[in-house]
Order: structure tokens, then C-alpha cells, then sequence
């Protein structure tokens, strides 16, 4: 038996639009004799963020519908934007034998089919614009076609959005006092209530992130820990430092509309500090995605890492950066050698000189002056200095400590002239 993929994936909680979703779906499977397996998101939502309801309630009110089996992508979206794990969950289906993709739209499949098409081009699928209807759909079908994956795409028609809201459905129950309201009741089918109430009773409902443990890392990490994190830039850890202390949700959140994060990129940044999720891991996750032919190659860290060094050049000779990741997202470029290795020269003073050692690990950082800087420690002191490279190293140095995933390590290393310091690059 064959799966027939039914997928909005959240389900948080399952209201009539999903109920549609999979009532359509039913009919497809049973038509053709195949299984009806949704899959859902467990430990963080799409949109990078905690659950309002269980996975094992969400999973209930799904089955509820028709569903036959429920199953869950995990570990993904606290560490990967949605242009990587996208790819990941397909491969998963696939493998799974799926034959059959249903999701909801507003427009039709051959209006997605449309949009999808210069993604699919360029084969990168990063920075899909806010102004689409329906990206997220526009997305998945770019993916699966890029993929050359021979899922079949159902669109059923989608409710009013506005309306049938999860956001605002758990937004309501959240402003009456944990109780459902009739105007909400209206929107989500009987089984949906009857397990919320039951999950209300229960006390399991609203599910919170550790803010403990992110207002320990954001109140105590130094810049050098921070740089480690994912999906922190420069500016983002500074404006950290500069507003400690943290104390509630609403000063972290204020921390990243300094720094022009927008909603869904400062949830997943959260996500990664309370997770503790490295640039490291998040590198290693997707590397090991790549060597399954999952990731899309203008997705791939080399490719990053090229761009990276081809902004940096072109950039220094007076290039803007927006020019540069056009014609370098067109493919009209040559094949780049970026270097992985960069050893950059210190300032130090004399005192400083004399206690320094070789092969000291070196935290490299972004300091309040807006300069890329290195804190070592030796004898029990800390040394903290700027970095002394060419204007191109600099720039493209910078370009990978903000690339949100791509790690750099950096030791100190005897030199003729003194000490330097070797950073390397993934």
C-alpha cells in the first residue's frame, strides 16, 4: 500500500481548514487505495517556536479526522530555516513511499506551479519573498520538482485564512482564560474541542519555552560563546551584550528588533539559545544532508562559503554586495577557490607579547567598534584585540561569522615577526 501524503505539518491545534485538508485526502486515498499518513512537527513548530499542543494530542485530533497514521519530523526546525528542512522532510517521505502531496491553497496549483518555476532555475531556495501567497506551498512544489521527486501535488481550495487561524484560534483560548470561546468552537471540529478541553483539565496545554536557560546564555555567554551559536550575527551579540540583563521574554525579544530580525528568524534564533545549538551542528546536520543528495547545490555550505568570497571580492573592487549575490545567484561565475585558512595579525602590547603562547585557542568575535577581534587566554589572563587583515579578508571573514551556520576556529601561531593568529573556516 502505497502513502498518500497529507501535510500542513503544525496542526496546532487541528481546526476545520485542516479538517477539510483531510477529509479531501481521505477521498483521494480511498479512491486509489492507498494509506493517509500526516506528518507532523514535534519538539518546535515550522515557525520555530514551542507548541501549543502536544504532539500526542495534535496527533489524536488528526486521527480523529481519518488520518491512518501519524508520523513526526524531528530536530529540525530549532536548527535549519524552512529552505533546508523543507528538502529534508521530502527526502524522508520519499523514502517512506509516498507517491501523493495534499496541502491547501489559495491559488491554484498551476499559479504555484508558475511562481515555483525561476526557483527552481536557480535552484536555490533562500530568501523566498514575504509578498507571495501561499510561499510556503510555492516552496514545497519548487523543491519536489528541483528534486526530481515524483510525489504527485494535490491543492485543496483553503479556507479563509484569516479566519481559520491557529494563531489566532490559540491567541483566544490563551485571552479567555484558558477556555473556548463559542466563536472559537465554531472554527475547530468536536473532536478538537473535547481533546483541548481535556488537554485545559490536564494542564498540558501552551506549551513554554526554558527561559531560564536563555536568559542564563544571554545574560552570562561572552561575545566569543555567543559567536558560536547559530543564527546570531555580529550586531545581534552586541546588541545582546549592550541590553544585559534579561529577566523576560519581551527584553529578549526587543534585543533582536534592535538588531532588524523579523519574527520568524528571532524564533529560531531563540530556539538555537535555548538549545544551545552551534554553528558547528547546524553545519555538520547539513552536510550530512548533502551527502544524500537532499540539499540543493547554490544551498550547499561550499556554495556559501564561495559567495561569501565572491561578495568580498567583487565588493573591494567597488562591486555593490547586492550586485554581487544577484550574478553570483545567476551562476554567472566563474569556479572560486575561497580559502578556508586566513592567519590575520594581532595588536598587542608588550606585556601581552610576552605571555603569549602558540596554539592558544582564540575566540573570534565582533566588537561594539564594529571590528572582527579575538579573545585568548594565557597564564591565566585574557587578551582580547582586534584582527589585522587586507580589506577582501575582512569583509569575507566577516560575511561567514554572520552566515548564521558556518563555524570558525581560530589558534595562535608563531610567526617570524611575532604572533598571528590562523583561523579556519568550517
Amino acid at each position: 500500500m502505497f502513502i498518500l501524503i497529507c501535510i500542513s505539518a503544525d496542526f496546532d491545534p487541528v481546526h476545520k481548514g485542516h479538517e477539510k485538508l483531510i477529509k479531501e485526502a481521505r477521498k483521494i486515498a480511498d479512491a486509489e487505495s492507498k494509506k493517509l499518513v500526516v506528518y507532523l512537527n514535534r519538539g518546535f513548530s515550522a515557525n520555530h517556536a514551542p507548541f501549543f499542543t502536544s504532539f500526542e494530542a495534535r496527533s489524536e485530533m488528526a486521527l480523529a479526522l481519518g488520518a491512518d497514521e501519524i508520523k513526526s519530523f524531528e530536530g529540525l526546525h530549532h536548527r535549519l530555516v524552512l529552505s533546508y528542512s523543507v528538502p529534508i522532510r521530502l527526502k524522508q517521505m520519499i523514502d517512506d513511499g509516498a507517491s501523493d502531496y495534499i496541502t491547501s491553497a489559495s491559488i491554484s496549483l498551476s499559479e504555484i506551479s508558475k511562481k515555483a518555476q525561476k526557483f527552481i532555475d536557480e535552484g536555490n531556495f533562500v530568501g523566498m519573498p514575504k509578498n507571495y501567497t501561499n510561499r510556503n506551498e510555492i516552496r514545497w512544489y519548487a523543491l519536489n520538482e528541483f528534486l526530481g521527486s515524483k510525489l504527485k501535488f494535490h491543492i485543496v481550495k483553503e479556507l479563509d485564512k484569516d479566519k481559520y487561524s491557529g494563531r489566532l484560534i490559540r491567541q483566544s483560548i490563551i485571552d479567555n482564560d484558558y477556555t473556548i470561546s463559542k466563536d472559537i468552537r465554531k472554527l475547530l471540529p468536536k473532536s478538537t474541542v473535547e481533546i483541548l478541553e481535556r488537554e485545559i483539565d490536564k494542564n498540558n496545554i501552551n506549551l513554554d519555552r526554558n527561559w531560564t536557560d536563555i536568559y542564563k546564555r544571554m545574560n552570562t555567554y561572552s561575545r566569543g560563546n555567543l559567536s558560536k551559536i547559530a543564527y546570531l550575527n555580529g550586531e545581534t551579540i552586541n546588541q545582546i551584550i549592550k541590553k544585559r540583563v534579561y529577566s523576560n521574554p519581551e527584553s529578549v525579544w526587543a534585543a533582536f528588533r534592535r538588531s532588524n530580525y523579523g519574527p520568524v528568524m528571532t524564533r529560531l534564533a531563540i530556539s538555537a539559545i535555548e538549545m544551545d545549538v552551534t554553528k558547528a551542528e547546524v553545519m555538520d546536520l547539513m552536510k550530512s544532508y548533502e551527502s544524500k543528495g537532499v540539499i540543493p547545490e547554490m544551498q550547499k555550505v561550499s556554495k556559501v562559503i564561495e559567495r561569501a568570497w565572491y561578495v568580498a571580492c567583487k565588493t573591494t573592487e567597488g562591486m555593490s554586495a547586492r550586485e554581487a549575490n544577484d550574478e553570483f545567484r545567476k551562476g554567472n561565475v566563474d569556479s572560486l577557490d575561497a580559502p578556508l585558512e586566513l592567519n590575520a595579525g594581532l595588536n598587542l602590547t608588550r606585556f601581552e607579547t610576552k605571555i603569549m603562547k602558540e596554539n592558544l585557542n582564540a575566540d573570534l568575535y565582533v566588537d561594539k567598534n564594529n571590528k572582527i577581534s579575538v579573545q585568548l587566554k594565557s597564564e591565566g589572563k585574557k587578551i582580547k584585540t582586534n584582527l589585522r587583515l587586507p580589506a577582501r579578508e575582512v569583509t569575507y571573514l566577516r560575511y561567514i561569522m554572520d552566515s548564521h551556520f558556518i563555524p570558525v576556529t581560530a589558534k595562535s601561531v608563531k610567526d617570524k615577526k611575532g604572533f598571528k593568529i590562523n583561523v579556519k573556516i568550517a
